[in-house]
């Protein structure tokens, strides 16, 4: 197989990883934990394993719109940004091998939530509740799951790596 199809096809493997392990979790927790109560506490009541189910995407945003209007935002026009960034991705050559990574961990929680947003009536399954000591006036951070993070850490280090690499070519581009 050529070695520039296989850079770009071994980050799926990240992909796949997080939504099993997202949906994995997520039913662990659907099958172990009832809705809205705890199901553990670590360090005191810093981390809880909880249930609750999110009808709307960050911090409940669109929870009350009506539900074909949730399906049109929260379904379909993520799954065509999903086939867009597919896109991209493999007609891209420029990404360095973390770009593509980080890319992938992203879209593997997007599809963790999005396969909770089409299949589970009552919303997308969110379980790791931590405490943020009233920081911009909330005692505790917003529920979230396993794609939430990878959407976050995978999201962070991908902005990361376009700063670098933006800062690298000006430096190369005052040298030259």
């Amino acid at each position: 197989m050529n070695k520039k199809i296989q850079s770009k096809l071994w980050p799926l493997s990240l992909t796949l990883f997080i939504i099993i392990l997202d949906q994995i979790t997520k039913t662990l927790v659907v099958k172990n934990i009832p809705l809205h109560t705890i199901g553990a506490e670590f360090f005191g009541d810093f981390l809880r394993i909880i249930h609750v189910s999110n009808t709307g995407v960050a911090f409940s945003v669109g929870a009350a719109w009506s539900d074909i209007v949730r399906f049109a935002s929260f379904v379909i026009v993520p799954v065509i940004v999903i086939i867009l960034v597919f896109i991209v991705y493999f007609r891209n050559n420029e990404w360095t091998v973390l770009q593509r990574w980080a890319i992938m961990g992203i879209v593997g929680g997007g599809i963790g939530n999005l396969i909770d947003r089409a299949f589970r009536a009552e919303g997308v399954v969110d379980f790791i509740d931590v405490k943020f000591f009233g920081i911009f006036g909330l005692e505790r951070w917003p529920t979230f799951n396993v794609a939430d993070s990878a959407i976050i850490v995978f999201g962070i280090l991908l902005a990361i790596t376009f700063i670098i690499s933006i800062k690298n070519e000006k430096t190369t581009g005052k040298s030259e």
